[in-house]
This record gives C-alpha cells, sequence and structure tokens, in this order.
C-alpha cells in the first residue's frame, strides 16, 4: 500500500465526522512534511490535524458550527519545540533578580542591593550575570555585595548554570568556611592570599548553598508555572522538554495539577536525573510514555561544567588559565557509566550534558560501550549541547545514533570571548552546526533557558547567521558552520520531536498529528536572514485552539 493512499484515507479513518471544528485558512504552510511541504489551509478535529491542503480543498471541511480563521497569507510552521530547558527555573527566574544587563560591576551591585532593601531577610536568587560584559573582565566577589545584603542570604549563578556567587550570609548558612574542602566536581574559588572563599561557587560546590534555600509553596510552584507558560505562549513554543526538574517530582505535580485546571499551555516532556533510574524502571515506565501534554521516561545526566567557567572538559588546557576542565565527579568515580548501563537496559533515554571536546569523546566512549553490552533497541542517545568537538568524532556521532541537541544562541553569545579562551583551531568545530548536519547527525535545536533566551526565532536566527551579539561579526561567526533556515526550522520542530520519541505525535503539519502550530510575523523562508531575530509569534495554536494572539 502507497504512502500517498494511506495518507489520502488517514482523515477518513481518524476524522469520520464531515465538518472541521476549526479550519485555518489563507495562510503560507511550511508543514515540515515532505510529502506535501507547502499547503494554504488546514482543517481541525478534535484537537487534531485533519486535513492539509489549498484553501479551496479545505473549504469542503466546513460545516455550520466550523470556525474559520483568516490568516491574511501569513507564514505558518509547525509548533516550535524547545529541546532543552529549565522550565520552573524559568519562572521562578521570572520572579527573582535580573542581573543579564549588568553591565559593570556597580550596577550588579545595585540590583542586588536594592532587592535585599525590598525584601530584608528573605533569599535573593536567580541572577544570571555575565561578567564578559564587563570592561574589567573581573569575576565578583561576595566583598562586592555584602555591605549591601547584610544578613540577607544571597545566591546568584552566572548565566551558563555553572558558576554562582553566594554572599557571606549565604555562605554561612551552608557551613562554607576558608577550611571547607573542595567537593568532587566542585571548586570553592579562594583568595590567593588568604584562602577565604571569595564566595564564587563552581558546580557541585554550589550544591551545599542550594540545600539550605527553602523550598518553595505549592502556590509558588504554579505560579511559577504559569509565568513560563505564559513565555512559552508568547514565543510560539507549543512544547516544552523540561531539563532534570529543579523540585523532584514536585514539578510534575505541578505540570498535573495545571493539566487538570485546564491551565497547561504546552506539552511537557520531563527529564529526571540519571541518579534517580531505578524509581523510573520500578514504576514500569519506558520510553515513549505519558499523555499528549506530559511525558515521562528520560534521564539527564553531566560529564562536564561550560566553557565561560572553565569547567568544560577539554583535551588540551584552556588558553588563559592551567586548566584541562573539570569532570564530575560520577565520571571519574564510574559510577556514571554504570547509571547509564543499567537505565538504557531499562530502556529509559539518556540525555547527557557534554560541552569540552573530551568530555564529548568520553561520552561517545561510554555510548559505544553500552551499545555492545546491551541489547539492541532504538534508544536515540542525545548529548545535550556537543559545544566543542573534536573532527576525529563527527562520524562516531553518526554511526552510534547520538543526536546532538544543541542551543544555537550559546554561538553569537560564546562566540564573543569563546576564542580569547580556547583558540582558532578548536573554535573551527565549536557549535559546528553544519558539520554535524554533512556528517549525517541529527541536529536538534532549543534555548537553554534560562540560560540563553526562550524565543526560538532568535536561535533560528543564530543558526542562520551566526552574528554575534556583540556586533563583531557581521559575516557570520566562523561562518562556515551557517545552515539554512529551513534546516534550522527542521532542527526545532520534526527533529525535536524524533528526539524525544514523539514524531509520529507533532513536529510536523500532517493529517492525524496534533494540531499544534505558530504564525509568525514575516516570512522567515524569503526575508533577510538578518531580519528573524525581529520576527514575532503572532498567534500561537495547541491543539487547534489559539492560545496566543499578539497583532
Amino acid at each position: 500500500m502507497s504512502r500517498l493512499f494511506l495518507l489520502l484515507l488517514l482523515p477518513a479513518v481518524l476524522f469520520p465526522q464531515q465538518y472541521a471544528d476549526i479550519i485555518y485558512t489563507n495562510g503560507k504552510f511550511w508543514t515540515v512534511d515532505p510529502a506535501r511541504p507547502e499547503a494554504e489551509a488546514v482543517a481541525v478535529i478534535g484537537g487534531r490535524i485533519a486535513a492539509v491542503g489549498s484553501s479551496r480543498e479545505i473549504a469542503a471541511w466546513k460545516g455550520k458550527r466550523t470556525s474559520v480563521i483568516d490568516l491574511k497569507k501569513r507564514r505558518v510552521l509547525p509548533g516550535f519545540i524547545d529541546n532543552h530547558t529549565h522550565f520552573m527555573t524559568g519562572g521562578f527566574q521570572l520572579q527573582s533578580v535580573d542581573l543579564r544587563t549588568a553591565g559593570d560591576e556597580a550596577a550588579f551591585a545595585r540590583i542586588i542591593g536594592e532587592r535585599a532593601r525590598q525584601r530584608p531577610g528573605r533569599w535573593i536568587t536567580g541572577g544570571d550575570w555575565d561578567h564578559d560584559l564587563w570592561k574589567s573582565g573581573r569575576l565578583p566577589t561576595k566583598e562586592m555585595i555584602d555591605s549591601l545584603t547584610g544578613a540577607t542570604p544571597v545566591l546568584v549563578n552566572r548565566y551558563d548554570g555553572h558558576m554562582a556567587l553566594a554572599n557571606s550570609a549565604a555562605l554561612a548558612l551552608a557551613g562554607i568556611t576558608r577550611t571547607t574542602p573542595d567537593p568532587a566536581g566542585g571548586t570553592i574559588v579562594r583568595d590567593p592570599v588568604t584562602g577565604e572563599p571569595t564566595g564564587l561557587l563552581k558546580d557541585e560546590a554550589m550544591s551545599p548553598v542550594y540545600a539550605v534555600i527553602p523550598p518553595p509553596s505549592d502556590e509558588e510552584m504554579l505560579g511559577a508555572a504559569r509565568l513560563a507558560l505564559a513565555e512559552a505562549r508568547k514565543f510560539g513554543i507549543t512544547s516544552i522538554q523540561d531539563m532534570a526538574y529543579s523540585n523532584g517530582d514536585r514539578d510534575i505535580k505541578t505540570y498535573r495539577e495545571l493539566e487538570r485546571r485546564g491551565e497547561l499551555t504546552a506539552r511537557i516532556n520531563c527529564v529526571g536525573f540519571i541518579s534517580n533510574w531505578r524509581s523510573l524502571s520500578a514504576a514500569g515506565i519506558q520510553v515513549p510514555f505519558g499523555t499528549e501534554k506530559i511525558g515521562l521516561g528520560a534521564l539527564k545526566a553531566f560529564v562536564d561544567g561550560s566553557l565561560g567557567s572553565s569547567t568544560a572538559l577539554f583535551f588540551e588546557k584552556f588558553l588563559n588559565e592551567d586548566t584541562y576542565g573539570l569532570p564530575m565527579d560520577v565520571v571519574t568515580d564510574g559510577r556514571l557509566e554504570r547509571w547509564m548501563t543499567a537505565a538504557d537496559s531499562a530502556r529509559l533515554q539518556l540525555r547527557v550534558h557534554a560541552i569540552g571536546d573530551s568530555a564529548n569523546s568520553l561520552l561517545l566512549d561510554m555510548f559505544g560501550r553500552i551499545v555492545r553490552r546491551n541489547p539492541q533497541w532504538d534508544r536515540r542517545f542525545r548529548i545535550e549541547h556537543a559545544q566543542h568537538i573534536h573532527p576525529k568524532d563527527f562520524s562516531r556521532f553518526a554511526s552510534l545514533g547520538v543526536i546532538a541537541a544543541v542551543q544555537p544562541y550559546h554561538a553569537i553569545d560564546d562566540g564573543r570571548w569563546a576564542v580569547n579562551r580556547i583558540g582558532d583551531v578548536r573554535c573551527r568545530t565549536t557549535y559546528p552546526f553544519r558539520s554535524f548536519l554533512d556528517a549525517g547527525v541529527k541536529l536538534s535545536f532549543g534555548s537553554d533557558w534560562t540560560v540563553a533566551p526562550l524565543d526560538p526565532l532568535l536561535g533560528i536566527y543564530a543558526a542562520v547567521t551566526r552574528r554575534t551579539i556583540d556586533g563583531a561579526n557581521p559575516g557570520g561567526w566562523y561562518p562556515e558552520q551557517r545552515i539554512t533556515v529551513k534546516e534550522a526550522i527542521e532542527a526545532y520542530t520534526i527533529t525535536n520531536a524524533y528526539a524525544a520519541f514523539e514524531e509520529k505525535e507533532k513536529g510536523s503539519i500532517t493529517p492525524g498529528k496534533l494540531a499544534d502550530m505558530v504564525v509568525l510575523s514575516d516570512d522567515i523562508l524569503i526575508i533577510d536572514p538578518v531580519r528573524i531575530a525581529d520576527t514575532r509569534a503572532v498567534m500561537t495554536i495547541l491543539g487547534g485552539t489559539v492560545i496566543h494572539r499578539s497583532e
């Protein structure tokens, strides 16, 4: 039976009623479905796509009760899917102190001091500061804020999430002193003369402070989730892959409560921590698992830290520091590979953070051993970020079927200073989008929000132009790694669906799939790619229903 015949038959099988609930017409649909890549209209029944075709063809689905929405010739894409967010953290961040715009040390201190005066004694968190924006380029210290915060505890993270600044009050609550040893997989930064903690904590060294921050209430959890969902709607995002839920099972309970109330306006694929693989396995969960709104079955792990914090693991040292980076303790003691092997055997998906070229190579080694040890299945390994790749490893990504789950905005952000950290040669295969695709690797896109902006159009802009945010590379930072707009759209839609075992349900505008779509202010397939950064989502559609409109 031919594929064309099946596609023609599918609407009649799935949608025996004659008329559509909703028709979206007079649009310019890029469906990301090779069977019919372009269309003018879509008919929706019961939250799913019943038919795709010309406006004239779809008019046949109109009945007395059918709602018809004129798209006014605007470009329509499948709803965006974000492959990597810290979604609840993002919601809380919207309520927390925002240091991303702090352009110097004085602004950094002033913003924190103002929040301490407004809410004395209550924890100050959030941050997303970037010392590379400062003229001095110096890292902050607790002395910059202690006099402004007093007994109000502060823990504000660098925007990459792998380094944070604690004030003296927070260090005292966590029991971190001059004699506290560095934890495995982390660094307590110390004054080179006195040996006292400067307040800067890297990776696992942050954990003792996070452990003493009081947990949010149920209502605070719901409030944070609502704020995050509003952000997603605004940017045309209909599906979120939430990496290593920050509040454990409480995040899932929050999403379920919002679903019960009819307020869950994005489909959430929830990712747990690798150390908890047994609980998922014991519950009988295997990928894919879940409902149309909430999915489970994937696990997050870490191999190394980040480039900006000098904790990404490289084969060669950083240029400005006497370090190769920092492997996580679970890598060096063997626990990570044992956990991954067991989780893979239980048919749970592995989504593992690796930044440096050595970290990526080590992880590919582990994946290779897992494939040889465990029975074959459709495992879909993912490397999260996959930022710096040794040339020898592109073919290994492809041969092992490893998905490169990258976040393209990082390229135009880190591109301001990456050469100063690792040099020209390594930067040639940094954020190597073109090299991945040319090697036959599945390329999946997301934001890493709140590390980077949530807006997928900024991610597409970054992947297509590679123009760094400082304006220093108008022709593109290592422009040979640019990709096309259509390739970037696929990475934000169908490949992301595949990367979560959801490609049969979403990711393209195809009969039978969920009617998740986004309508854009400008046609990004024909405008100058530089203008993509100014394009907006004017309509977000989830299950056929408009959940955001901005004309």
